[in-house]
């Protein structure tokens, strides 16, 4: 319990890092919260700040997830706080602590728990993510399908012994988290009022 509990702070808080603001204040000074979506992920940061700096954020969230799941590893033999530690990066990453809980939608450290819990769901995820993006120019239908396919095949590969078991519950928790956050990506899409890649916001 003791461990549980450990490496679910220690994930939260390295969630909670806001590489998006910090490259705001760095590349444009600008609080990146107070423009665009208001979210300080890749997507919002590549519309305000420039496409190098959103690749470097994307980078850096992603590592933040990596990072805790590493560190799961190594001090405990635990694949259930591997999965524990996971979430609770995207939970961080979403509401972070150090920037009044107002973040991103939690599409990049998502990802990359899939890619080290499971190789296989993190290519799924990659390749119905990136094509249906590529499609459609819609960031964020990208990263809902995305994350749908990823949890769909984690499920399947843990009930067919090809993944642990443990990590099943990593897709549906983790999925679920990340459509929630899209929730007005959702509505939008739905009325066809979604910006798409490349569009800037005002007084940009």
């Amino acid at each position: 319990m003791t461990d549980f509990l450990i490496f679910s702070l220690v994930g939260y808080l390295l969630g909670s890092v806001p590489f998006g603001l910090i490259a705001g204040r760095f590349f444009s000074d600008i609080d990146i919260r107070e423009h665009g979506s208001g979210m300080t992920g890749m997507t919002n940061v590549i519309r305000t700040v420039g496409i190098w700096a959103g690749i470097l954020v994307l980078s850096l969230d992603m590592g933040k997830t990596v990072l805790a799941v590493i560190l799961a590893r190594y001090f405990t033999d635990s694949l259930s706080i591997e999965v524990v530690a996971a979430i609770t990066a995207i939970m961080g990453h979403n509401w972070p602590l150090y920037s009044k809980f107002k973040g991103g939608r939690g599409a990049a450290p998502g990802w990359a728990g899939l890619i080290i819990l499971s190789p296989i769901a993190g290519i799924v995820a990659s390749l119905v993510g990136l094509t249906t993006i590529a499609i459609s120019r819609y960031v964020s239908l990208g990263s809902i399908v995305g994350a749908t396919s990823g949890a769909i095949t984690l499920i399947v590969l843990s009930l067919l012994d090809v993944d642990p078991l443990a990590y099943i519950w990593y897709g549906p928790i983790g999925a679920t988290i990340i459509v929630i956050r899209h929730k007005e990506n959702i509505q939008r899409l739905l009325t066809g009022k979604e910006r798409k890649l490349g569009h800037r916001p005002e007084g940009f």
